[in-house]
């Protein structure tokens, strides 16, 4: 049976996180697909994770850093989850998100408005095996949460 320690929990968080980033910034850049406002804040949990568990690698006895995983992928899980509702029609977006640039009256205004347009966080501009970024997002803070809440449960039980 494999077990799951802090130290290894935290490494795997520590490259899952990095990768995530990563990808977000190839898809960004390279591929050339804008990312919504949702999206630029959903990468936020996932710079928070690598600092958090760069610190949990040098110290995995401190429970500390173990919570902390699991406030920032709490966080992540409701970020995720508001942005697929914005998708599938359960919520409304809020103004960030709009893209609303029906105002403009002369010509450098609207190149202006297309060079800083806002992508609207309910319109899913890629997918991967048919599911948005914000669903795999959200798959991926799910499971991180779980194993972290199961970790603190084991440590604390011993």
């Amino acid at each position: 049976m494999i077990t799951l320690n802090n130290k290894n929990f935290f490494i795997g968080v520590f490259f899952l996180s990095l990768i995530s980033i990563l990808s977000a910034i190839y898809i960004e850049y390279i591929i050339g697909i804008k990312p919504c406002t949702l999206c630029i804040y959903q990468r936020l949990p996932y710079i928070f994770a690598i600092f958090i568990c760069s610190l949990g690698i040098n110290y995995p006895t401190n429970l500390f850093w173990s919570y902390l995983v699991i406030l920032i992928f709490l966080i992540s899980v409701l970020l995720s989850g508001y942005h697929i509702g914005i998708e599938n029609g359960f919520f409304s977006e809020f103004t960030g998100c709009k893209n609303d640039n029906l105002k403009i009256v002369d010509k450098e205004s609207l190149l202006e408005a297309i060079k800083n347009q806002n992508i609207s966080c309910k319109d899913v501009n890629f997918r991967i095996f048919g599911f948005s970024l914000a669903t795999i997002n959200l798959i991926i803070s799910l499971t991180v949460l779980i194993l972290a809440i199961t970790l603190v449960r084991n440590v604390r039980d011993r």
